[in-house]
């Protein structure tokens, strides 16, 4: 059932022109800071070679372009998270959910899979920009896989997060929002964090950029996946303790 629930959630999406307009929003400006970076590697090339242990193309065309595009996405993913359970809810399609032979745990699971379907999407399309680097440079093959992990953990819990904040209201544009804030304050936790204990505080632990940030730099550390998944699994929790909350009242 579970499967069944993530594959109508991820048809659902695609049944608006919401996510094919994300999509290629995305890919549009993605694709040209892509183009503008490559252009400026060309032109560093030159200056480059006479260096020694210089940057590769991963670090000045890559890096940079997947450190805007998780900004961009943080902007993003609210949009698409905000209608899976406050859009059943103002439709009152969630207690028909509810009142079939489902636990709670399966309407959610099957919820997140569909998300993490359009996510998958999503990080496949753009990681696509950097593979077309093999056809004419080097490009570090580690370093491509840290990034494209790193990317596909952090939207992974940007869905989580947006998952449950939708769970707490039927109005999607509170969703949205509430889903938006939490984030932001996840993403600047870095920068409190930094005033405090020499940026080695509980507050700057919780940051998300911190940890994206050293997997965009090929740091692969199992700390920072581990910090992904039980982000993950702590809000998609929270939002089976919710609906069953819901379910109550």
């Amino acid at each position: 059932m579970i499967w069944i629930i993530a594959r109508r959630e991820f048809g659902a999406l695609f049944l608006s022109p919401l996510a094919w307009v994300i999509l290629a929003v995305v890919q549009v400006i993605l694709g040209y800071m892509f183009l503008a970076n490559l252009d400026n590697y060309f032109l560093l090339q030159p200056q480059l070679l006479q260096l020694e242990n210089t940057p590769g193309v991963t670090d000045i065309v890559v890096t940079p372009l997947m450190q805007v595009a998780a900004v961009v996405l943080l902007m993003i993913m609210p949009l698409i998270t905000m209608r899976t359970l406050a859009e059943e809810k103002r439709n009152r399609t969630l207690s028909l959910l509810v009142s079939a032979p489902l636990s709670m745990s399966e309407i959610v699971l099957g919820k997140y899979l569909g998300l993490l379907g359009f996510v998958a999407i999503l990080v496949g399309m753009l990681m696509l920009m950097p593979l077309s680097l093999y056809l004419g440079t080097n490009p570090d093959t580690g370093k491509l896989l840290s990034i494209g992990l790193g990317l596909l953990l952090l939207l992974a819990a940007f869905a989580a997060i947006g998952l449950y904040l939708s769970s707490l209201t039927e109005n999607q544009t509170i969703a949205a929002v509430s889903t938006f804030g939490a984030l932001l304050m996840l993403w600047i936790f870095d920068w409190i964090g930094a005033t405090l204990d020499n940026g080695q505080s509980v507050v700057a632990y919780l940051s998300l950029l911190q940890h994206h940030q050293a997997m965009l730099e090929g740091a692969f550390d199992t700390g920072d996946v581990a910090y992904y998944l039980l982000l993950i699994v702590a809000f998609v929790g929270l939002t089976i303790r919710q609906l069953d909350r819901d379910r109550l009242l």
